[in-house]
């Protein structure tokens, strides 16, 4: 079940991008009277295809391999490897016959739209749910091995401020274009003494391989629910309890309760708890039940499973507001910004060797599972995730390889500093080494996704 909600999200993802960025190269196309033959979503290798009807000049189709997509114009050397126009004059509808800066606009027409997608979902995103944040009153989990702990941060430390800047929210001291950037250090607040902590260079590197950032805000373990029959009920513990130690031990996180206790499975340990006896109608938080509540300290016996019966709450203070339009699209097309600097920062560090490539960089089967992991998480998630994917296609797609946008662009451009056309076979050759290459990336992504899986 699982693979199925795996494929299924990913070809989801796949269809939404790839569309949109044929799209573009389709519809700029049009304007400039250029004949478009083919507008395919997914390849029809073997002639394989899930549907296709001819509509005008256009033949669309889905292809049955979902790996990608293209728009076949006339008279462009691309994919297809089509040389049947060669012999024949240019034609007005012609790629080939049109303005250089036609051209351009052509082949910038998929990136432009990947950006343009990207963000219509950030300012979407934004204008429903508006602006969730955590205010940095809340001190630091770190997980144990983590990039954070080998920099010396500790659970209970507060961030104070990142590279000088001063931080008031959790969003802005882990937003990803931090970790970007180079020299990056975090000063924290502890035990009353500020104290700065430096970055190491391949932070990206370092977060791949433990597939986790290693901080956040801490989440205090307070009992939300209590269910009947179990340990925990026949031990007396109460919705709304603060577990602060076991077997003496001091907790302060949730993640500490649930490792404690389920290692201890059919073994006795000692709870200690605070609650209210009075919690009123107010809001009940954990610094409230620290300063009020009463403490009891209770043995109980995890089943077999390692399982006492409770279900921990969500108890780390949040502020939401919701943005007016304006706002919701300033803050969509901030957001979009960021993550397209974050992107390229991101791919210098990979091209420089900052960053460890195997590690930093994914194929269709790691973006397969986060496709999976961010649909699990809710739509809001998913969305996001195909946002940030689609900067990524972008990027990728700007870059002046052959095959991809960005060498088709760059070949086009000489053309128009040169003022006349490079010869077809040289232009053939080139889309053929670019394919050839293009197929050996993707052959090391995905064998190197198996091997890091």
């Amino acid at each position: 079940m699982d693979l199925i909600s795996t494929l299924f999200y990913f070809i989801v993802a796949i269809f939404i991008l790839v569309t949109a960025h044929e799209f573009g190269h389709f519809i700029t196309a049009r304007i400039f009277g250029m004949r478009v033959d083919r507008f395919f979503i997914g390849f029809d290798f073997f002639g394989i295809k899930l549907w296709q009807k001819k509509i005008g000049e256009t033949e669309y189709g889905i292809g049955a391999f979902p790996i990608g997509g293209y728009v076949k114009i006339a008279g462009m050397v691309d994919e297809s490897l089509d040389t049947a126009y060669v012999s024949a004059p240019a034609q007005p509808w012609e790629f080939r016959a049109k303005p250089v800066w036609q051209r351009l606009i052509v082949l910038a027409g998929g990136v432009g739209m990947n950006m343009v997608l990207a963000a219509v979902i950030f300012v979407g995103i934004t204008a429903i749910v508006g602006e969730s944040r955590t205010p940095l009153t809340t001190p630091a989990f770190i997980e144990p091995g983590s990039v954070f702990s080998s920099m010396g941060v500790r659970t209970g430390d507060r961030l104070v401020s990142v590279n000088g800047q001063k931080l008031l929210y959790w969003e802005e001291a882990i937003a990803p274009e931090h970790l970007t950037t180079s020299n990056l250090r975090y000063t924290i607040e502890r035990e009353g003494q500020n104290l700065t902590v430096t970055a190491p260079r391949d932070i990206i590197t370092r977060i791949n391989d433990t597939r986790t950032l290693g901080i956040r805000p801490v989440m205090p373990p307070v009992v939300d629910q209590v269910l009947s029959g179990d340990p925990a009920a026949a031990a007396g513990i109460k919705p709304g309890a603060l577990i602060t130690a076991i077997d003496g031990k001091n907790v302060t996180d949730w993640t500490e309760v649930v490792d404690i206790v389920s290692k201890s499975a059919g073994k006795k340990i000692k709870l200690t708890w605070l609650y209210l006896p009075n919690p009123g109608s107010g809001e009940v938080t954990a610094e409230l039940i620290r300063r009020n509540g009463k403490s009891v300290t209770t043995e109980v016996v995890p089943n077999s499973k390692g399982k006492i019966g409770i279900s921990l709450k969500q108890t780390i203070p949040t502020e939401r507001r919701k943005l007016g339009i304006g706002e919701s699209v300033s803050s969509g097309l901030s957001q979009t910004w960021k993550t397209t600097v974050m992107t390229v920062q991101g791919f210098t560090k990979l091209f420089s060797g900052q960053e460890d490539i195997s590690k930093s960089v994914g194929g269709p089967i790691k973006i397969a599972r986060l496709a999976n992991q961010s649909a699990e998480q809710g739509p809001i998630s998913f969305v996001y995730f195909v946002a940030v994917l689609s900067i990524s296609l972008a990027v990728i797609n700007i870059l002046p390889i052959p095959a991809l946008d960005g060498g088709q662009f760059m070949l086009n451009a000489i053309e128009g500093i040169m003022g006349r056309e490079i010869p077809f076979e040289i232009k053939m050759r080139i889309q053929q080494v670019g394919m050839a290459l293009l197929l050996a990336i993707f052959a090391y992504f995905m064998v190197n996704d198996i091997i890091n899986k």
